[in-house]
């Protein structure tokens, strides 16, 4: 039992990792395809979404927020620590996949705006 419980947290924390990343770069690859429509620099444009969507990246890995803010409630007034401690580390999970995808944005990015 205890296994699948160690199993199922890993594949969840690989899964919002990977959600965050993809978030990150599918939305910012995609809005700079909309910036050459409309005639903007489309690697200003993946810059400044790069930046923008950090937030709504980690909202969206981790299954919206009021789930979470659930979770920590019933964790912390029933004592459950351990359902605190996953829904934080699902947190850091989502933050090292939009900083991953950020980091790889700056990366395409580099040398070719100033």
């Amino acid at each position: 039992m205890r296994g699948e419980d160690v199993d199922t947290f890993g594949h969840k924390m690989v899964l919002i990792f990977f959600t965050a990343l993809g978030v990150m770069l599918g939305s910012v690859m995609v809005g700079s395809l909309a910036a050459v429509l409309v005639r903007e620099p489309p690697v200003a444009v993946m810059l400044k979404l790069a930046r923008d969507m950090k937030i709504w990246a980690i909202a969206a890995a981790i299954g919206g927020t009021f789930s979470t803010f659930e979770i920590f409630e019933s964790g912390l007034f029933s004592g459950e620590v351990r359902a605190v401690i996953k829904q934080i580390l699902y947190i850091v999970s989502a933050l090292a996949g939009t900083q991953a995808g950020y980091y790889l944005i700056l990366a395409l990015c580099e040398g070719k705006f100033k």
